[in-house]
């Protein structure tokens, strides 16, 4: 069959079989959730947004066709495990749900003060955590979740304890849920995205980054370590 909704997008036929197609993008005013959801659309997906800024999240929403859209606080985690039900009501099902929520934090950990270390350990653990617990009733066999953690939680450097603790927290949830879901068809896939050039580590909660490599291309790197895995890879890609 020719002509498809996703074929007019410009959808190859593999692709078409493979791409999830109802799909919530948290994170969807970042970089790497931003560009997840516009290549998610151009697969054809149905893509529901969510994000912190209330106006950038408006507008790639309408930028993508006004598509459904939600403004949350990371901090509200009753808030965060709604999203998904919001999503499910909004497109008719739920295939997936892309997760990539996150903030920076630098400095020694006696330099670090425990406002800052909460903070951290809320964005990069504790909402990505209440966001998939609130997904998982509602995914079928088939159904995958895809949550960013990064390179940090395979080399975690001096100077980003804090950091590397929450990632790697985030990390070892997602592996035992991965291997709970096995069972029902559901997989859950741990996105090691490495460093990218995209202004991430200047926004820092705390502290000022070190010297950093020159970071990877972003829309290439979302294509091969999160878009690529969704689409039936393995359960935890780095």
């Amino acid at each position: 069959m020719s002509g498809g909704p996703r074929e007019a997008a410009g959808v190859s036929g593999r692709d078409a079989e493979t791409a999830p197609a109802h799909v919530l993008v948290v994170g969807a005013t970042g970089m790497i959730g931003g560009l997840a959801a516009r290549a998610l659309h151009r697969r054809g997906a149905s893509v529901a947004l969510a994000g912190r800024n209330a106006e950038r999240l408006a507008d790639r929403a309408r930028l993508l066709g006004d598509r459904p859209h939600r403004a949350f606080d990371a901090y509200d985690l009753d808030g965060c495990a709604g999203l998904a039900p919001w999503a499910a009501r909004s497109l008719g099902r739920l295939d997936c749900v892309v997760v990539a929520v996150g903030v920076a934090g630098f400095g020694r950990a006696e330099l670090v003060g425990d406002a800052a270390a909460e903070h951290l350990m809320t964005v990069n653990a504790l909402a990505p955590m209440a966001v998939v617990r609130g997904a998982l009733p509602l995914l079928e066999a088939g159904g995958t979740v895809g949550v960013v953690t990064g390179v940090i939680v395979d080399a975690p450097p001096r100077g980003m304890a804090d950091y590397a603790a929450a990632k790697t927290a985030l990390a070892t949830w997602l592996g035992v849920v991965g291997r709970e879901q096995r069972a029902r068809g559901v997989r859950v896939v741990d996105v090691r995205m490495p460093h990218l050039d995209g202004g991430f580590a200047a926004r820092a909660v705390t502290g000022d980054p070190p010297t950093l490599p020159p970071g990877a291309d972003p829309e290439a790197s979302v294509e091969r370590h999160l878009l690529a895995p969704l689409a039936g890879g393995t359960e935890r890609n780095r």
